[in-house]
């Protein structure tokens, strides 16, 4: 398993969120996956619309609304981990059962 693999990055963001969780007394139930990564997705959002000029730069410069958005892209990622592992969801197993089928056998592994 390489260092950069999807299970490796979950088994990271979750003891992130886990020490943040502890940290902040937040009680990480079924409910607060999902939420939490609706949240995100929507800062991602607000952001990407500030990028585009379509929403209030807050005196920032473009360089920082792209780095935000960049912030914003690995919230993302970390909650979709989080959400599919507290779900059970084999992510790796999903993108090749839904994903990976239209791949020529060499581009699959």
């Amino acid at each position: 398993m390489s260092e950069n693999s999807i299970a490796t990055l979950t088994r990271k963001v979750e003891r992130v969120s886990e020490t943040y969780a502890n940290r902040c007394d937040i009680k990480r139930d079924d409910d607060w996956y999902a939420l939490k990564l609706a949240e995100e997705l929507g800062e991602l959002n607000a952001e990407y619309l500030r990028l585009t000029g379509r929403g209030r730069k807050k005196d920032k410069s473009m360089a920082e609304i792209r780095s935000d958005l960049g912030a914003e892209c690995a919230d993302v990622l970390a909650h979709l981990l989080l959400f599919a592992k507290h779900n059970k969801i084999d992510l790796e197993q999903e993108l090749r059962d839904k994903w990976f089928v239209y791949l020529d056998d060499d581009d699959k592994n």
